[in-house]
């Protein structure tokens, strides 16, 4: 076997493993991105720990075939990226959907999004979630609404009998 076919393989193998070990996987269409626009949006994704590569479109197609993702490769067309992150679900999504909101050429086209294929809705939408601490912190007030409701029953009561008493 040539060497550059080992080559080719080695990167559909690579791009396989991070399918299927990526937590969500957004792919987008950077064409008409200036050098540094592409530059800023590499080093936001690369401060939340997310993966950004161009692949070829014949070895992005494979590898996602090889990760049962076959619906994905209908969106391998054209100049694109991909932002592979491995911790976080909601973070390249929602970086690269207000990086698109700013620069109107970035184009988000699909994603994955815990091993299943999700549309550019499914990613815009999960974008405009609140973050883990907003969402952490309506659960908590919604756990102690009723706690506070009747300590102002308890407490309206009290002074009620107090006014009846004096």
């Amino acid at each position: 076997m040539s060497t550059v076919l080992e080559a080719k393989q080695a990167v559909v193998g690579e791009i396989t493993d991070k399918l299927k070990s990526a937590a969500s996987v957004v792919v987008v269409d950077y064409r008409g991105l200036t050098v540094g626009q592409v530059t800023e949006l590499r080093k936001q994704l690369r401060e939340a720990g997310i993966d950004f590569k161009v692949y070829k479109n014949s070895m992005s197609r494979r590898a996602a075939e090889a990760a049962g993702l076959e619906g994905l490769s209908e969106h391998l067309t054209g100049p694109n990226a991909i932002a592979f992150s491995n911790e976080d679900v909601v973070a390249p999504a929602k970086i690269l959907n207000d990086f698109a909101k700013k620069n109107d050429k970035l184009e988000i086209k699909a994603g994955v999004i815990e091993g299943v294929l999700a549309s550019e809705a499914d990613i815009k939408a999960l974008a405009e979630l609140p973050s883990r601490e907003g969402l952490l912190s309506m659960l908590l007030s919604v756990l102690q609404a009723p706690m506070r409701n009747f300590a102002l029953a308890t407490k309206a009561v009290a002074e009620q009998k107090e006014e009846q008493g004096a």
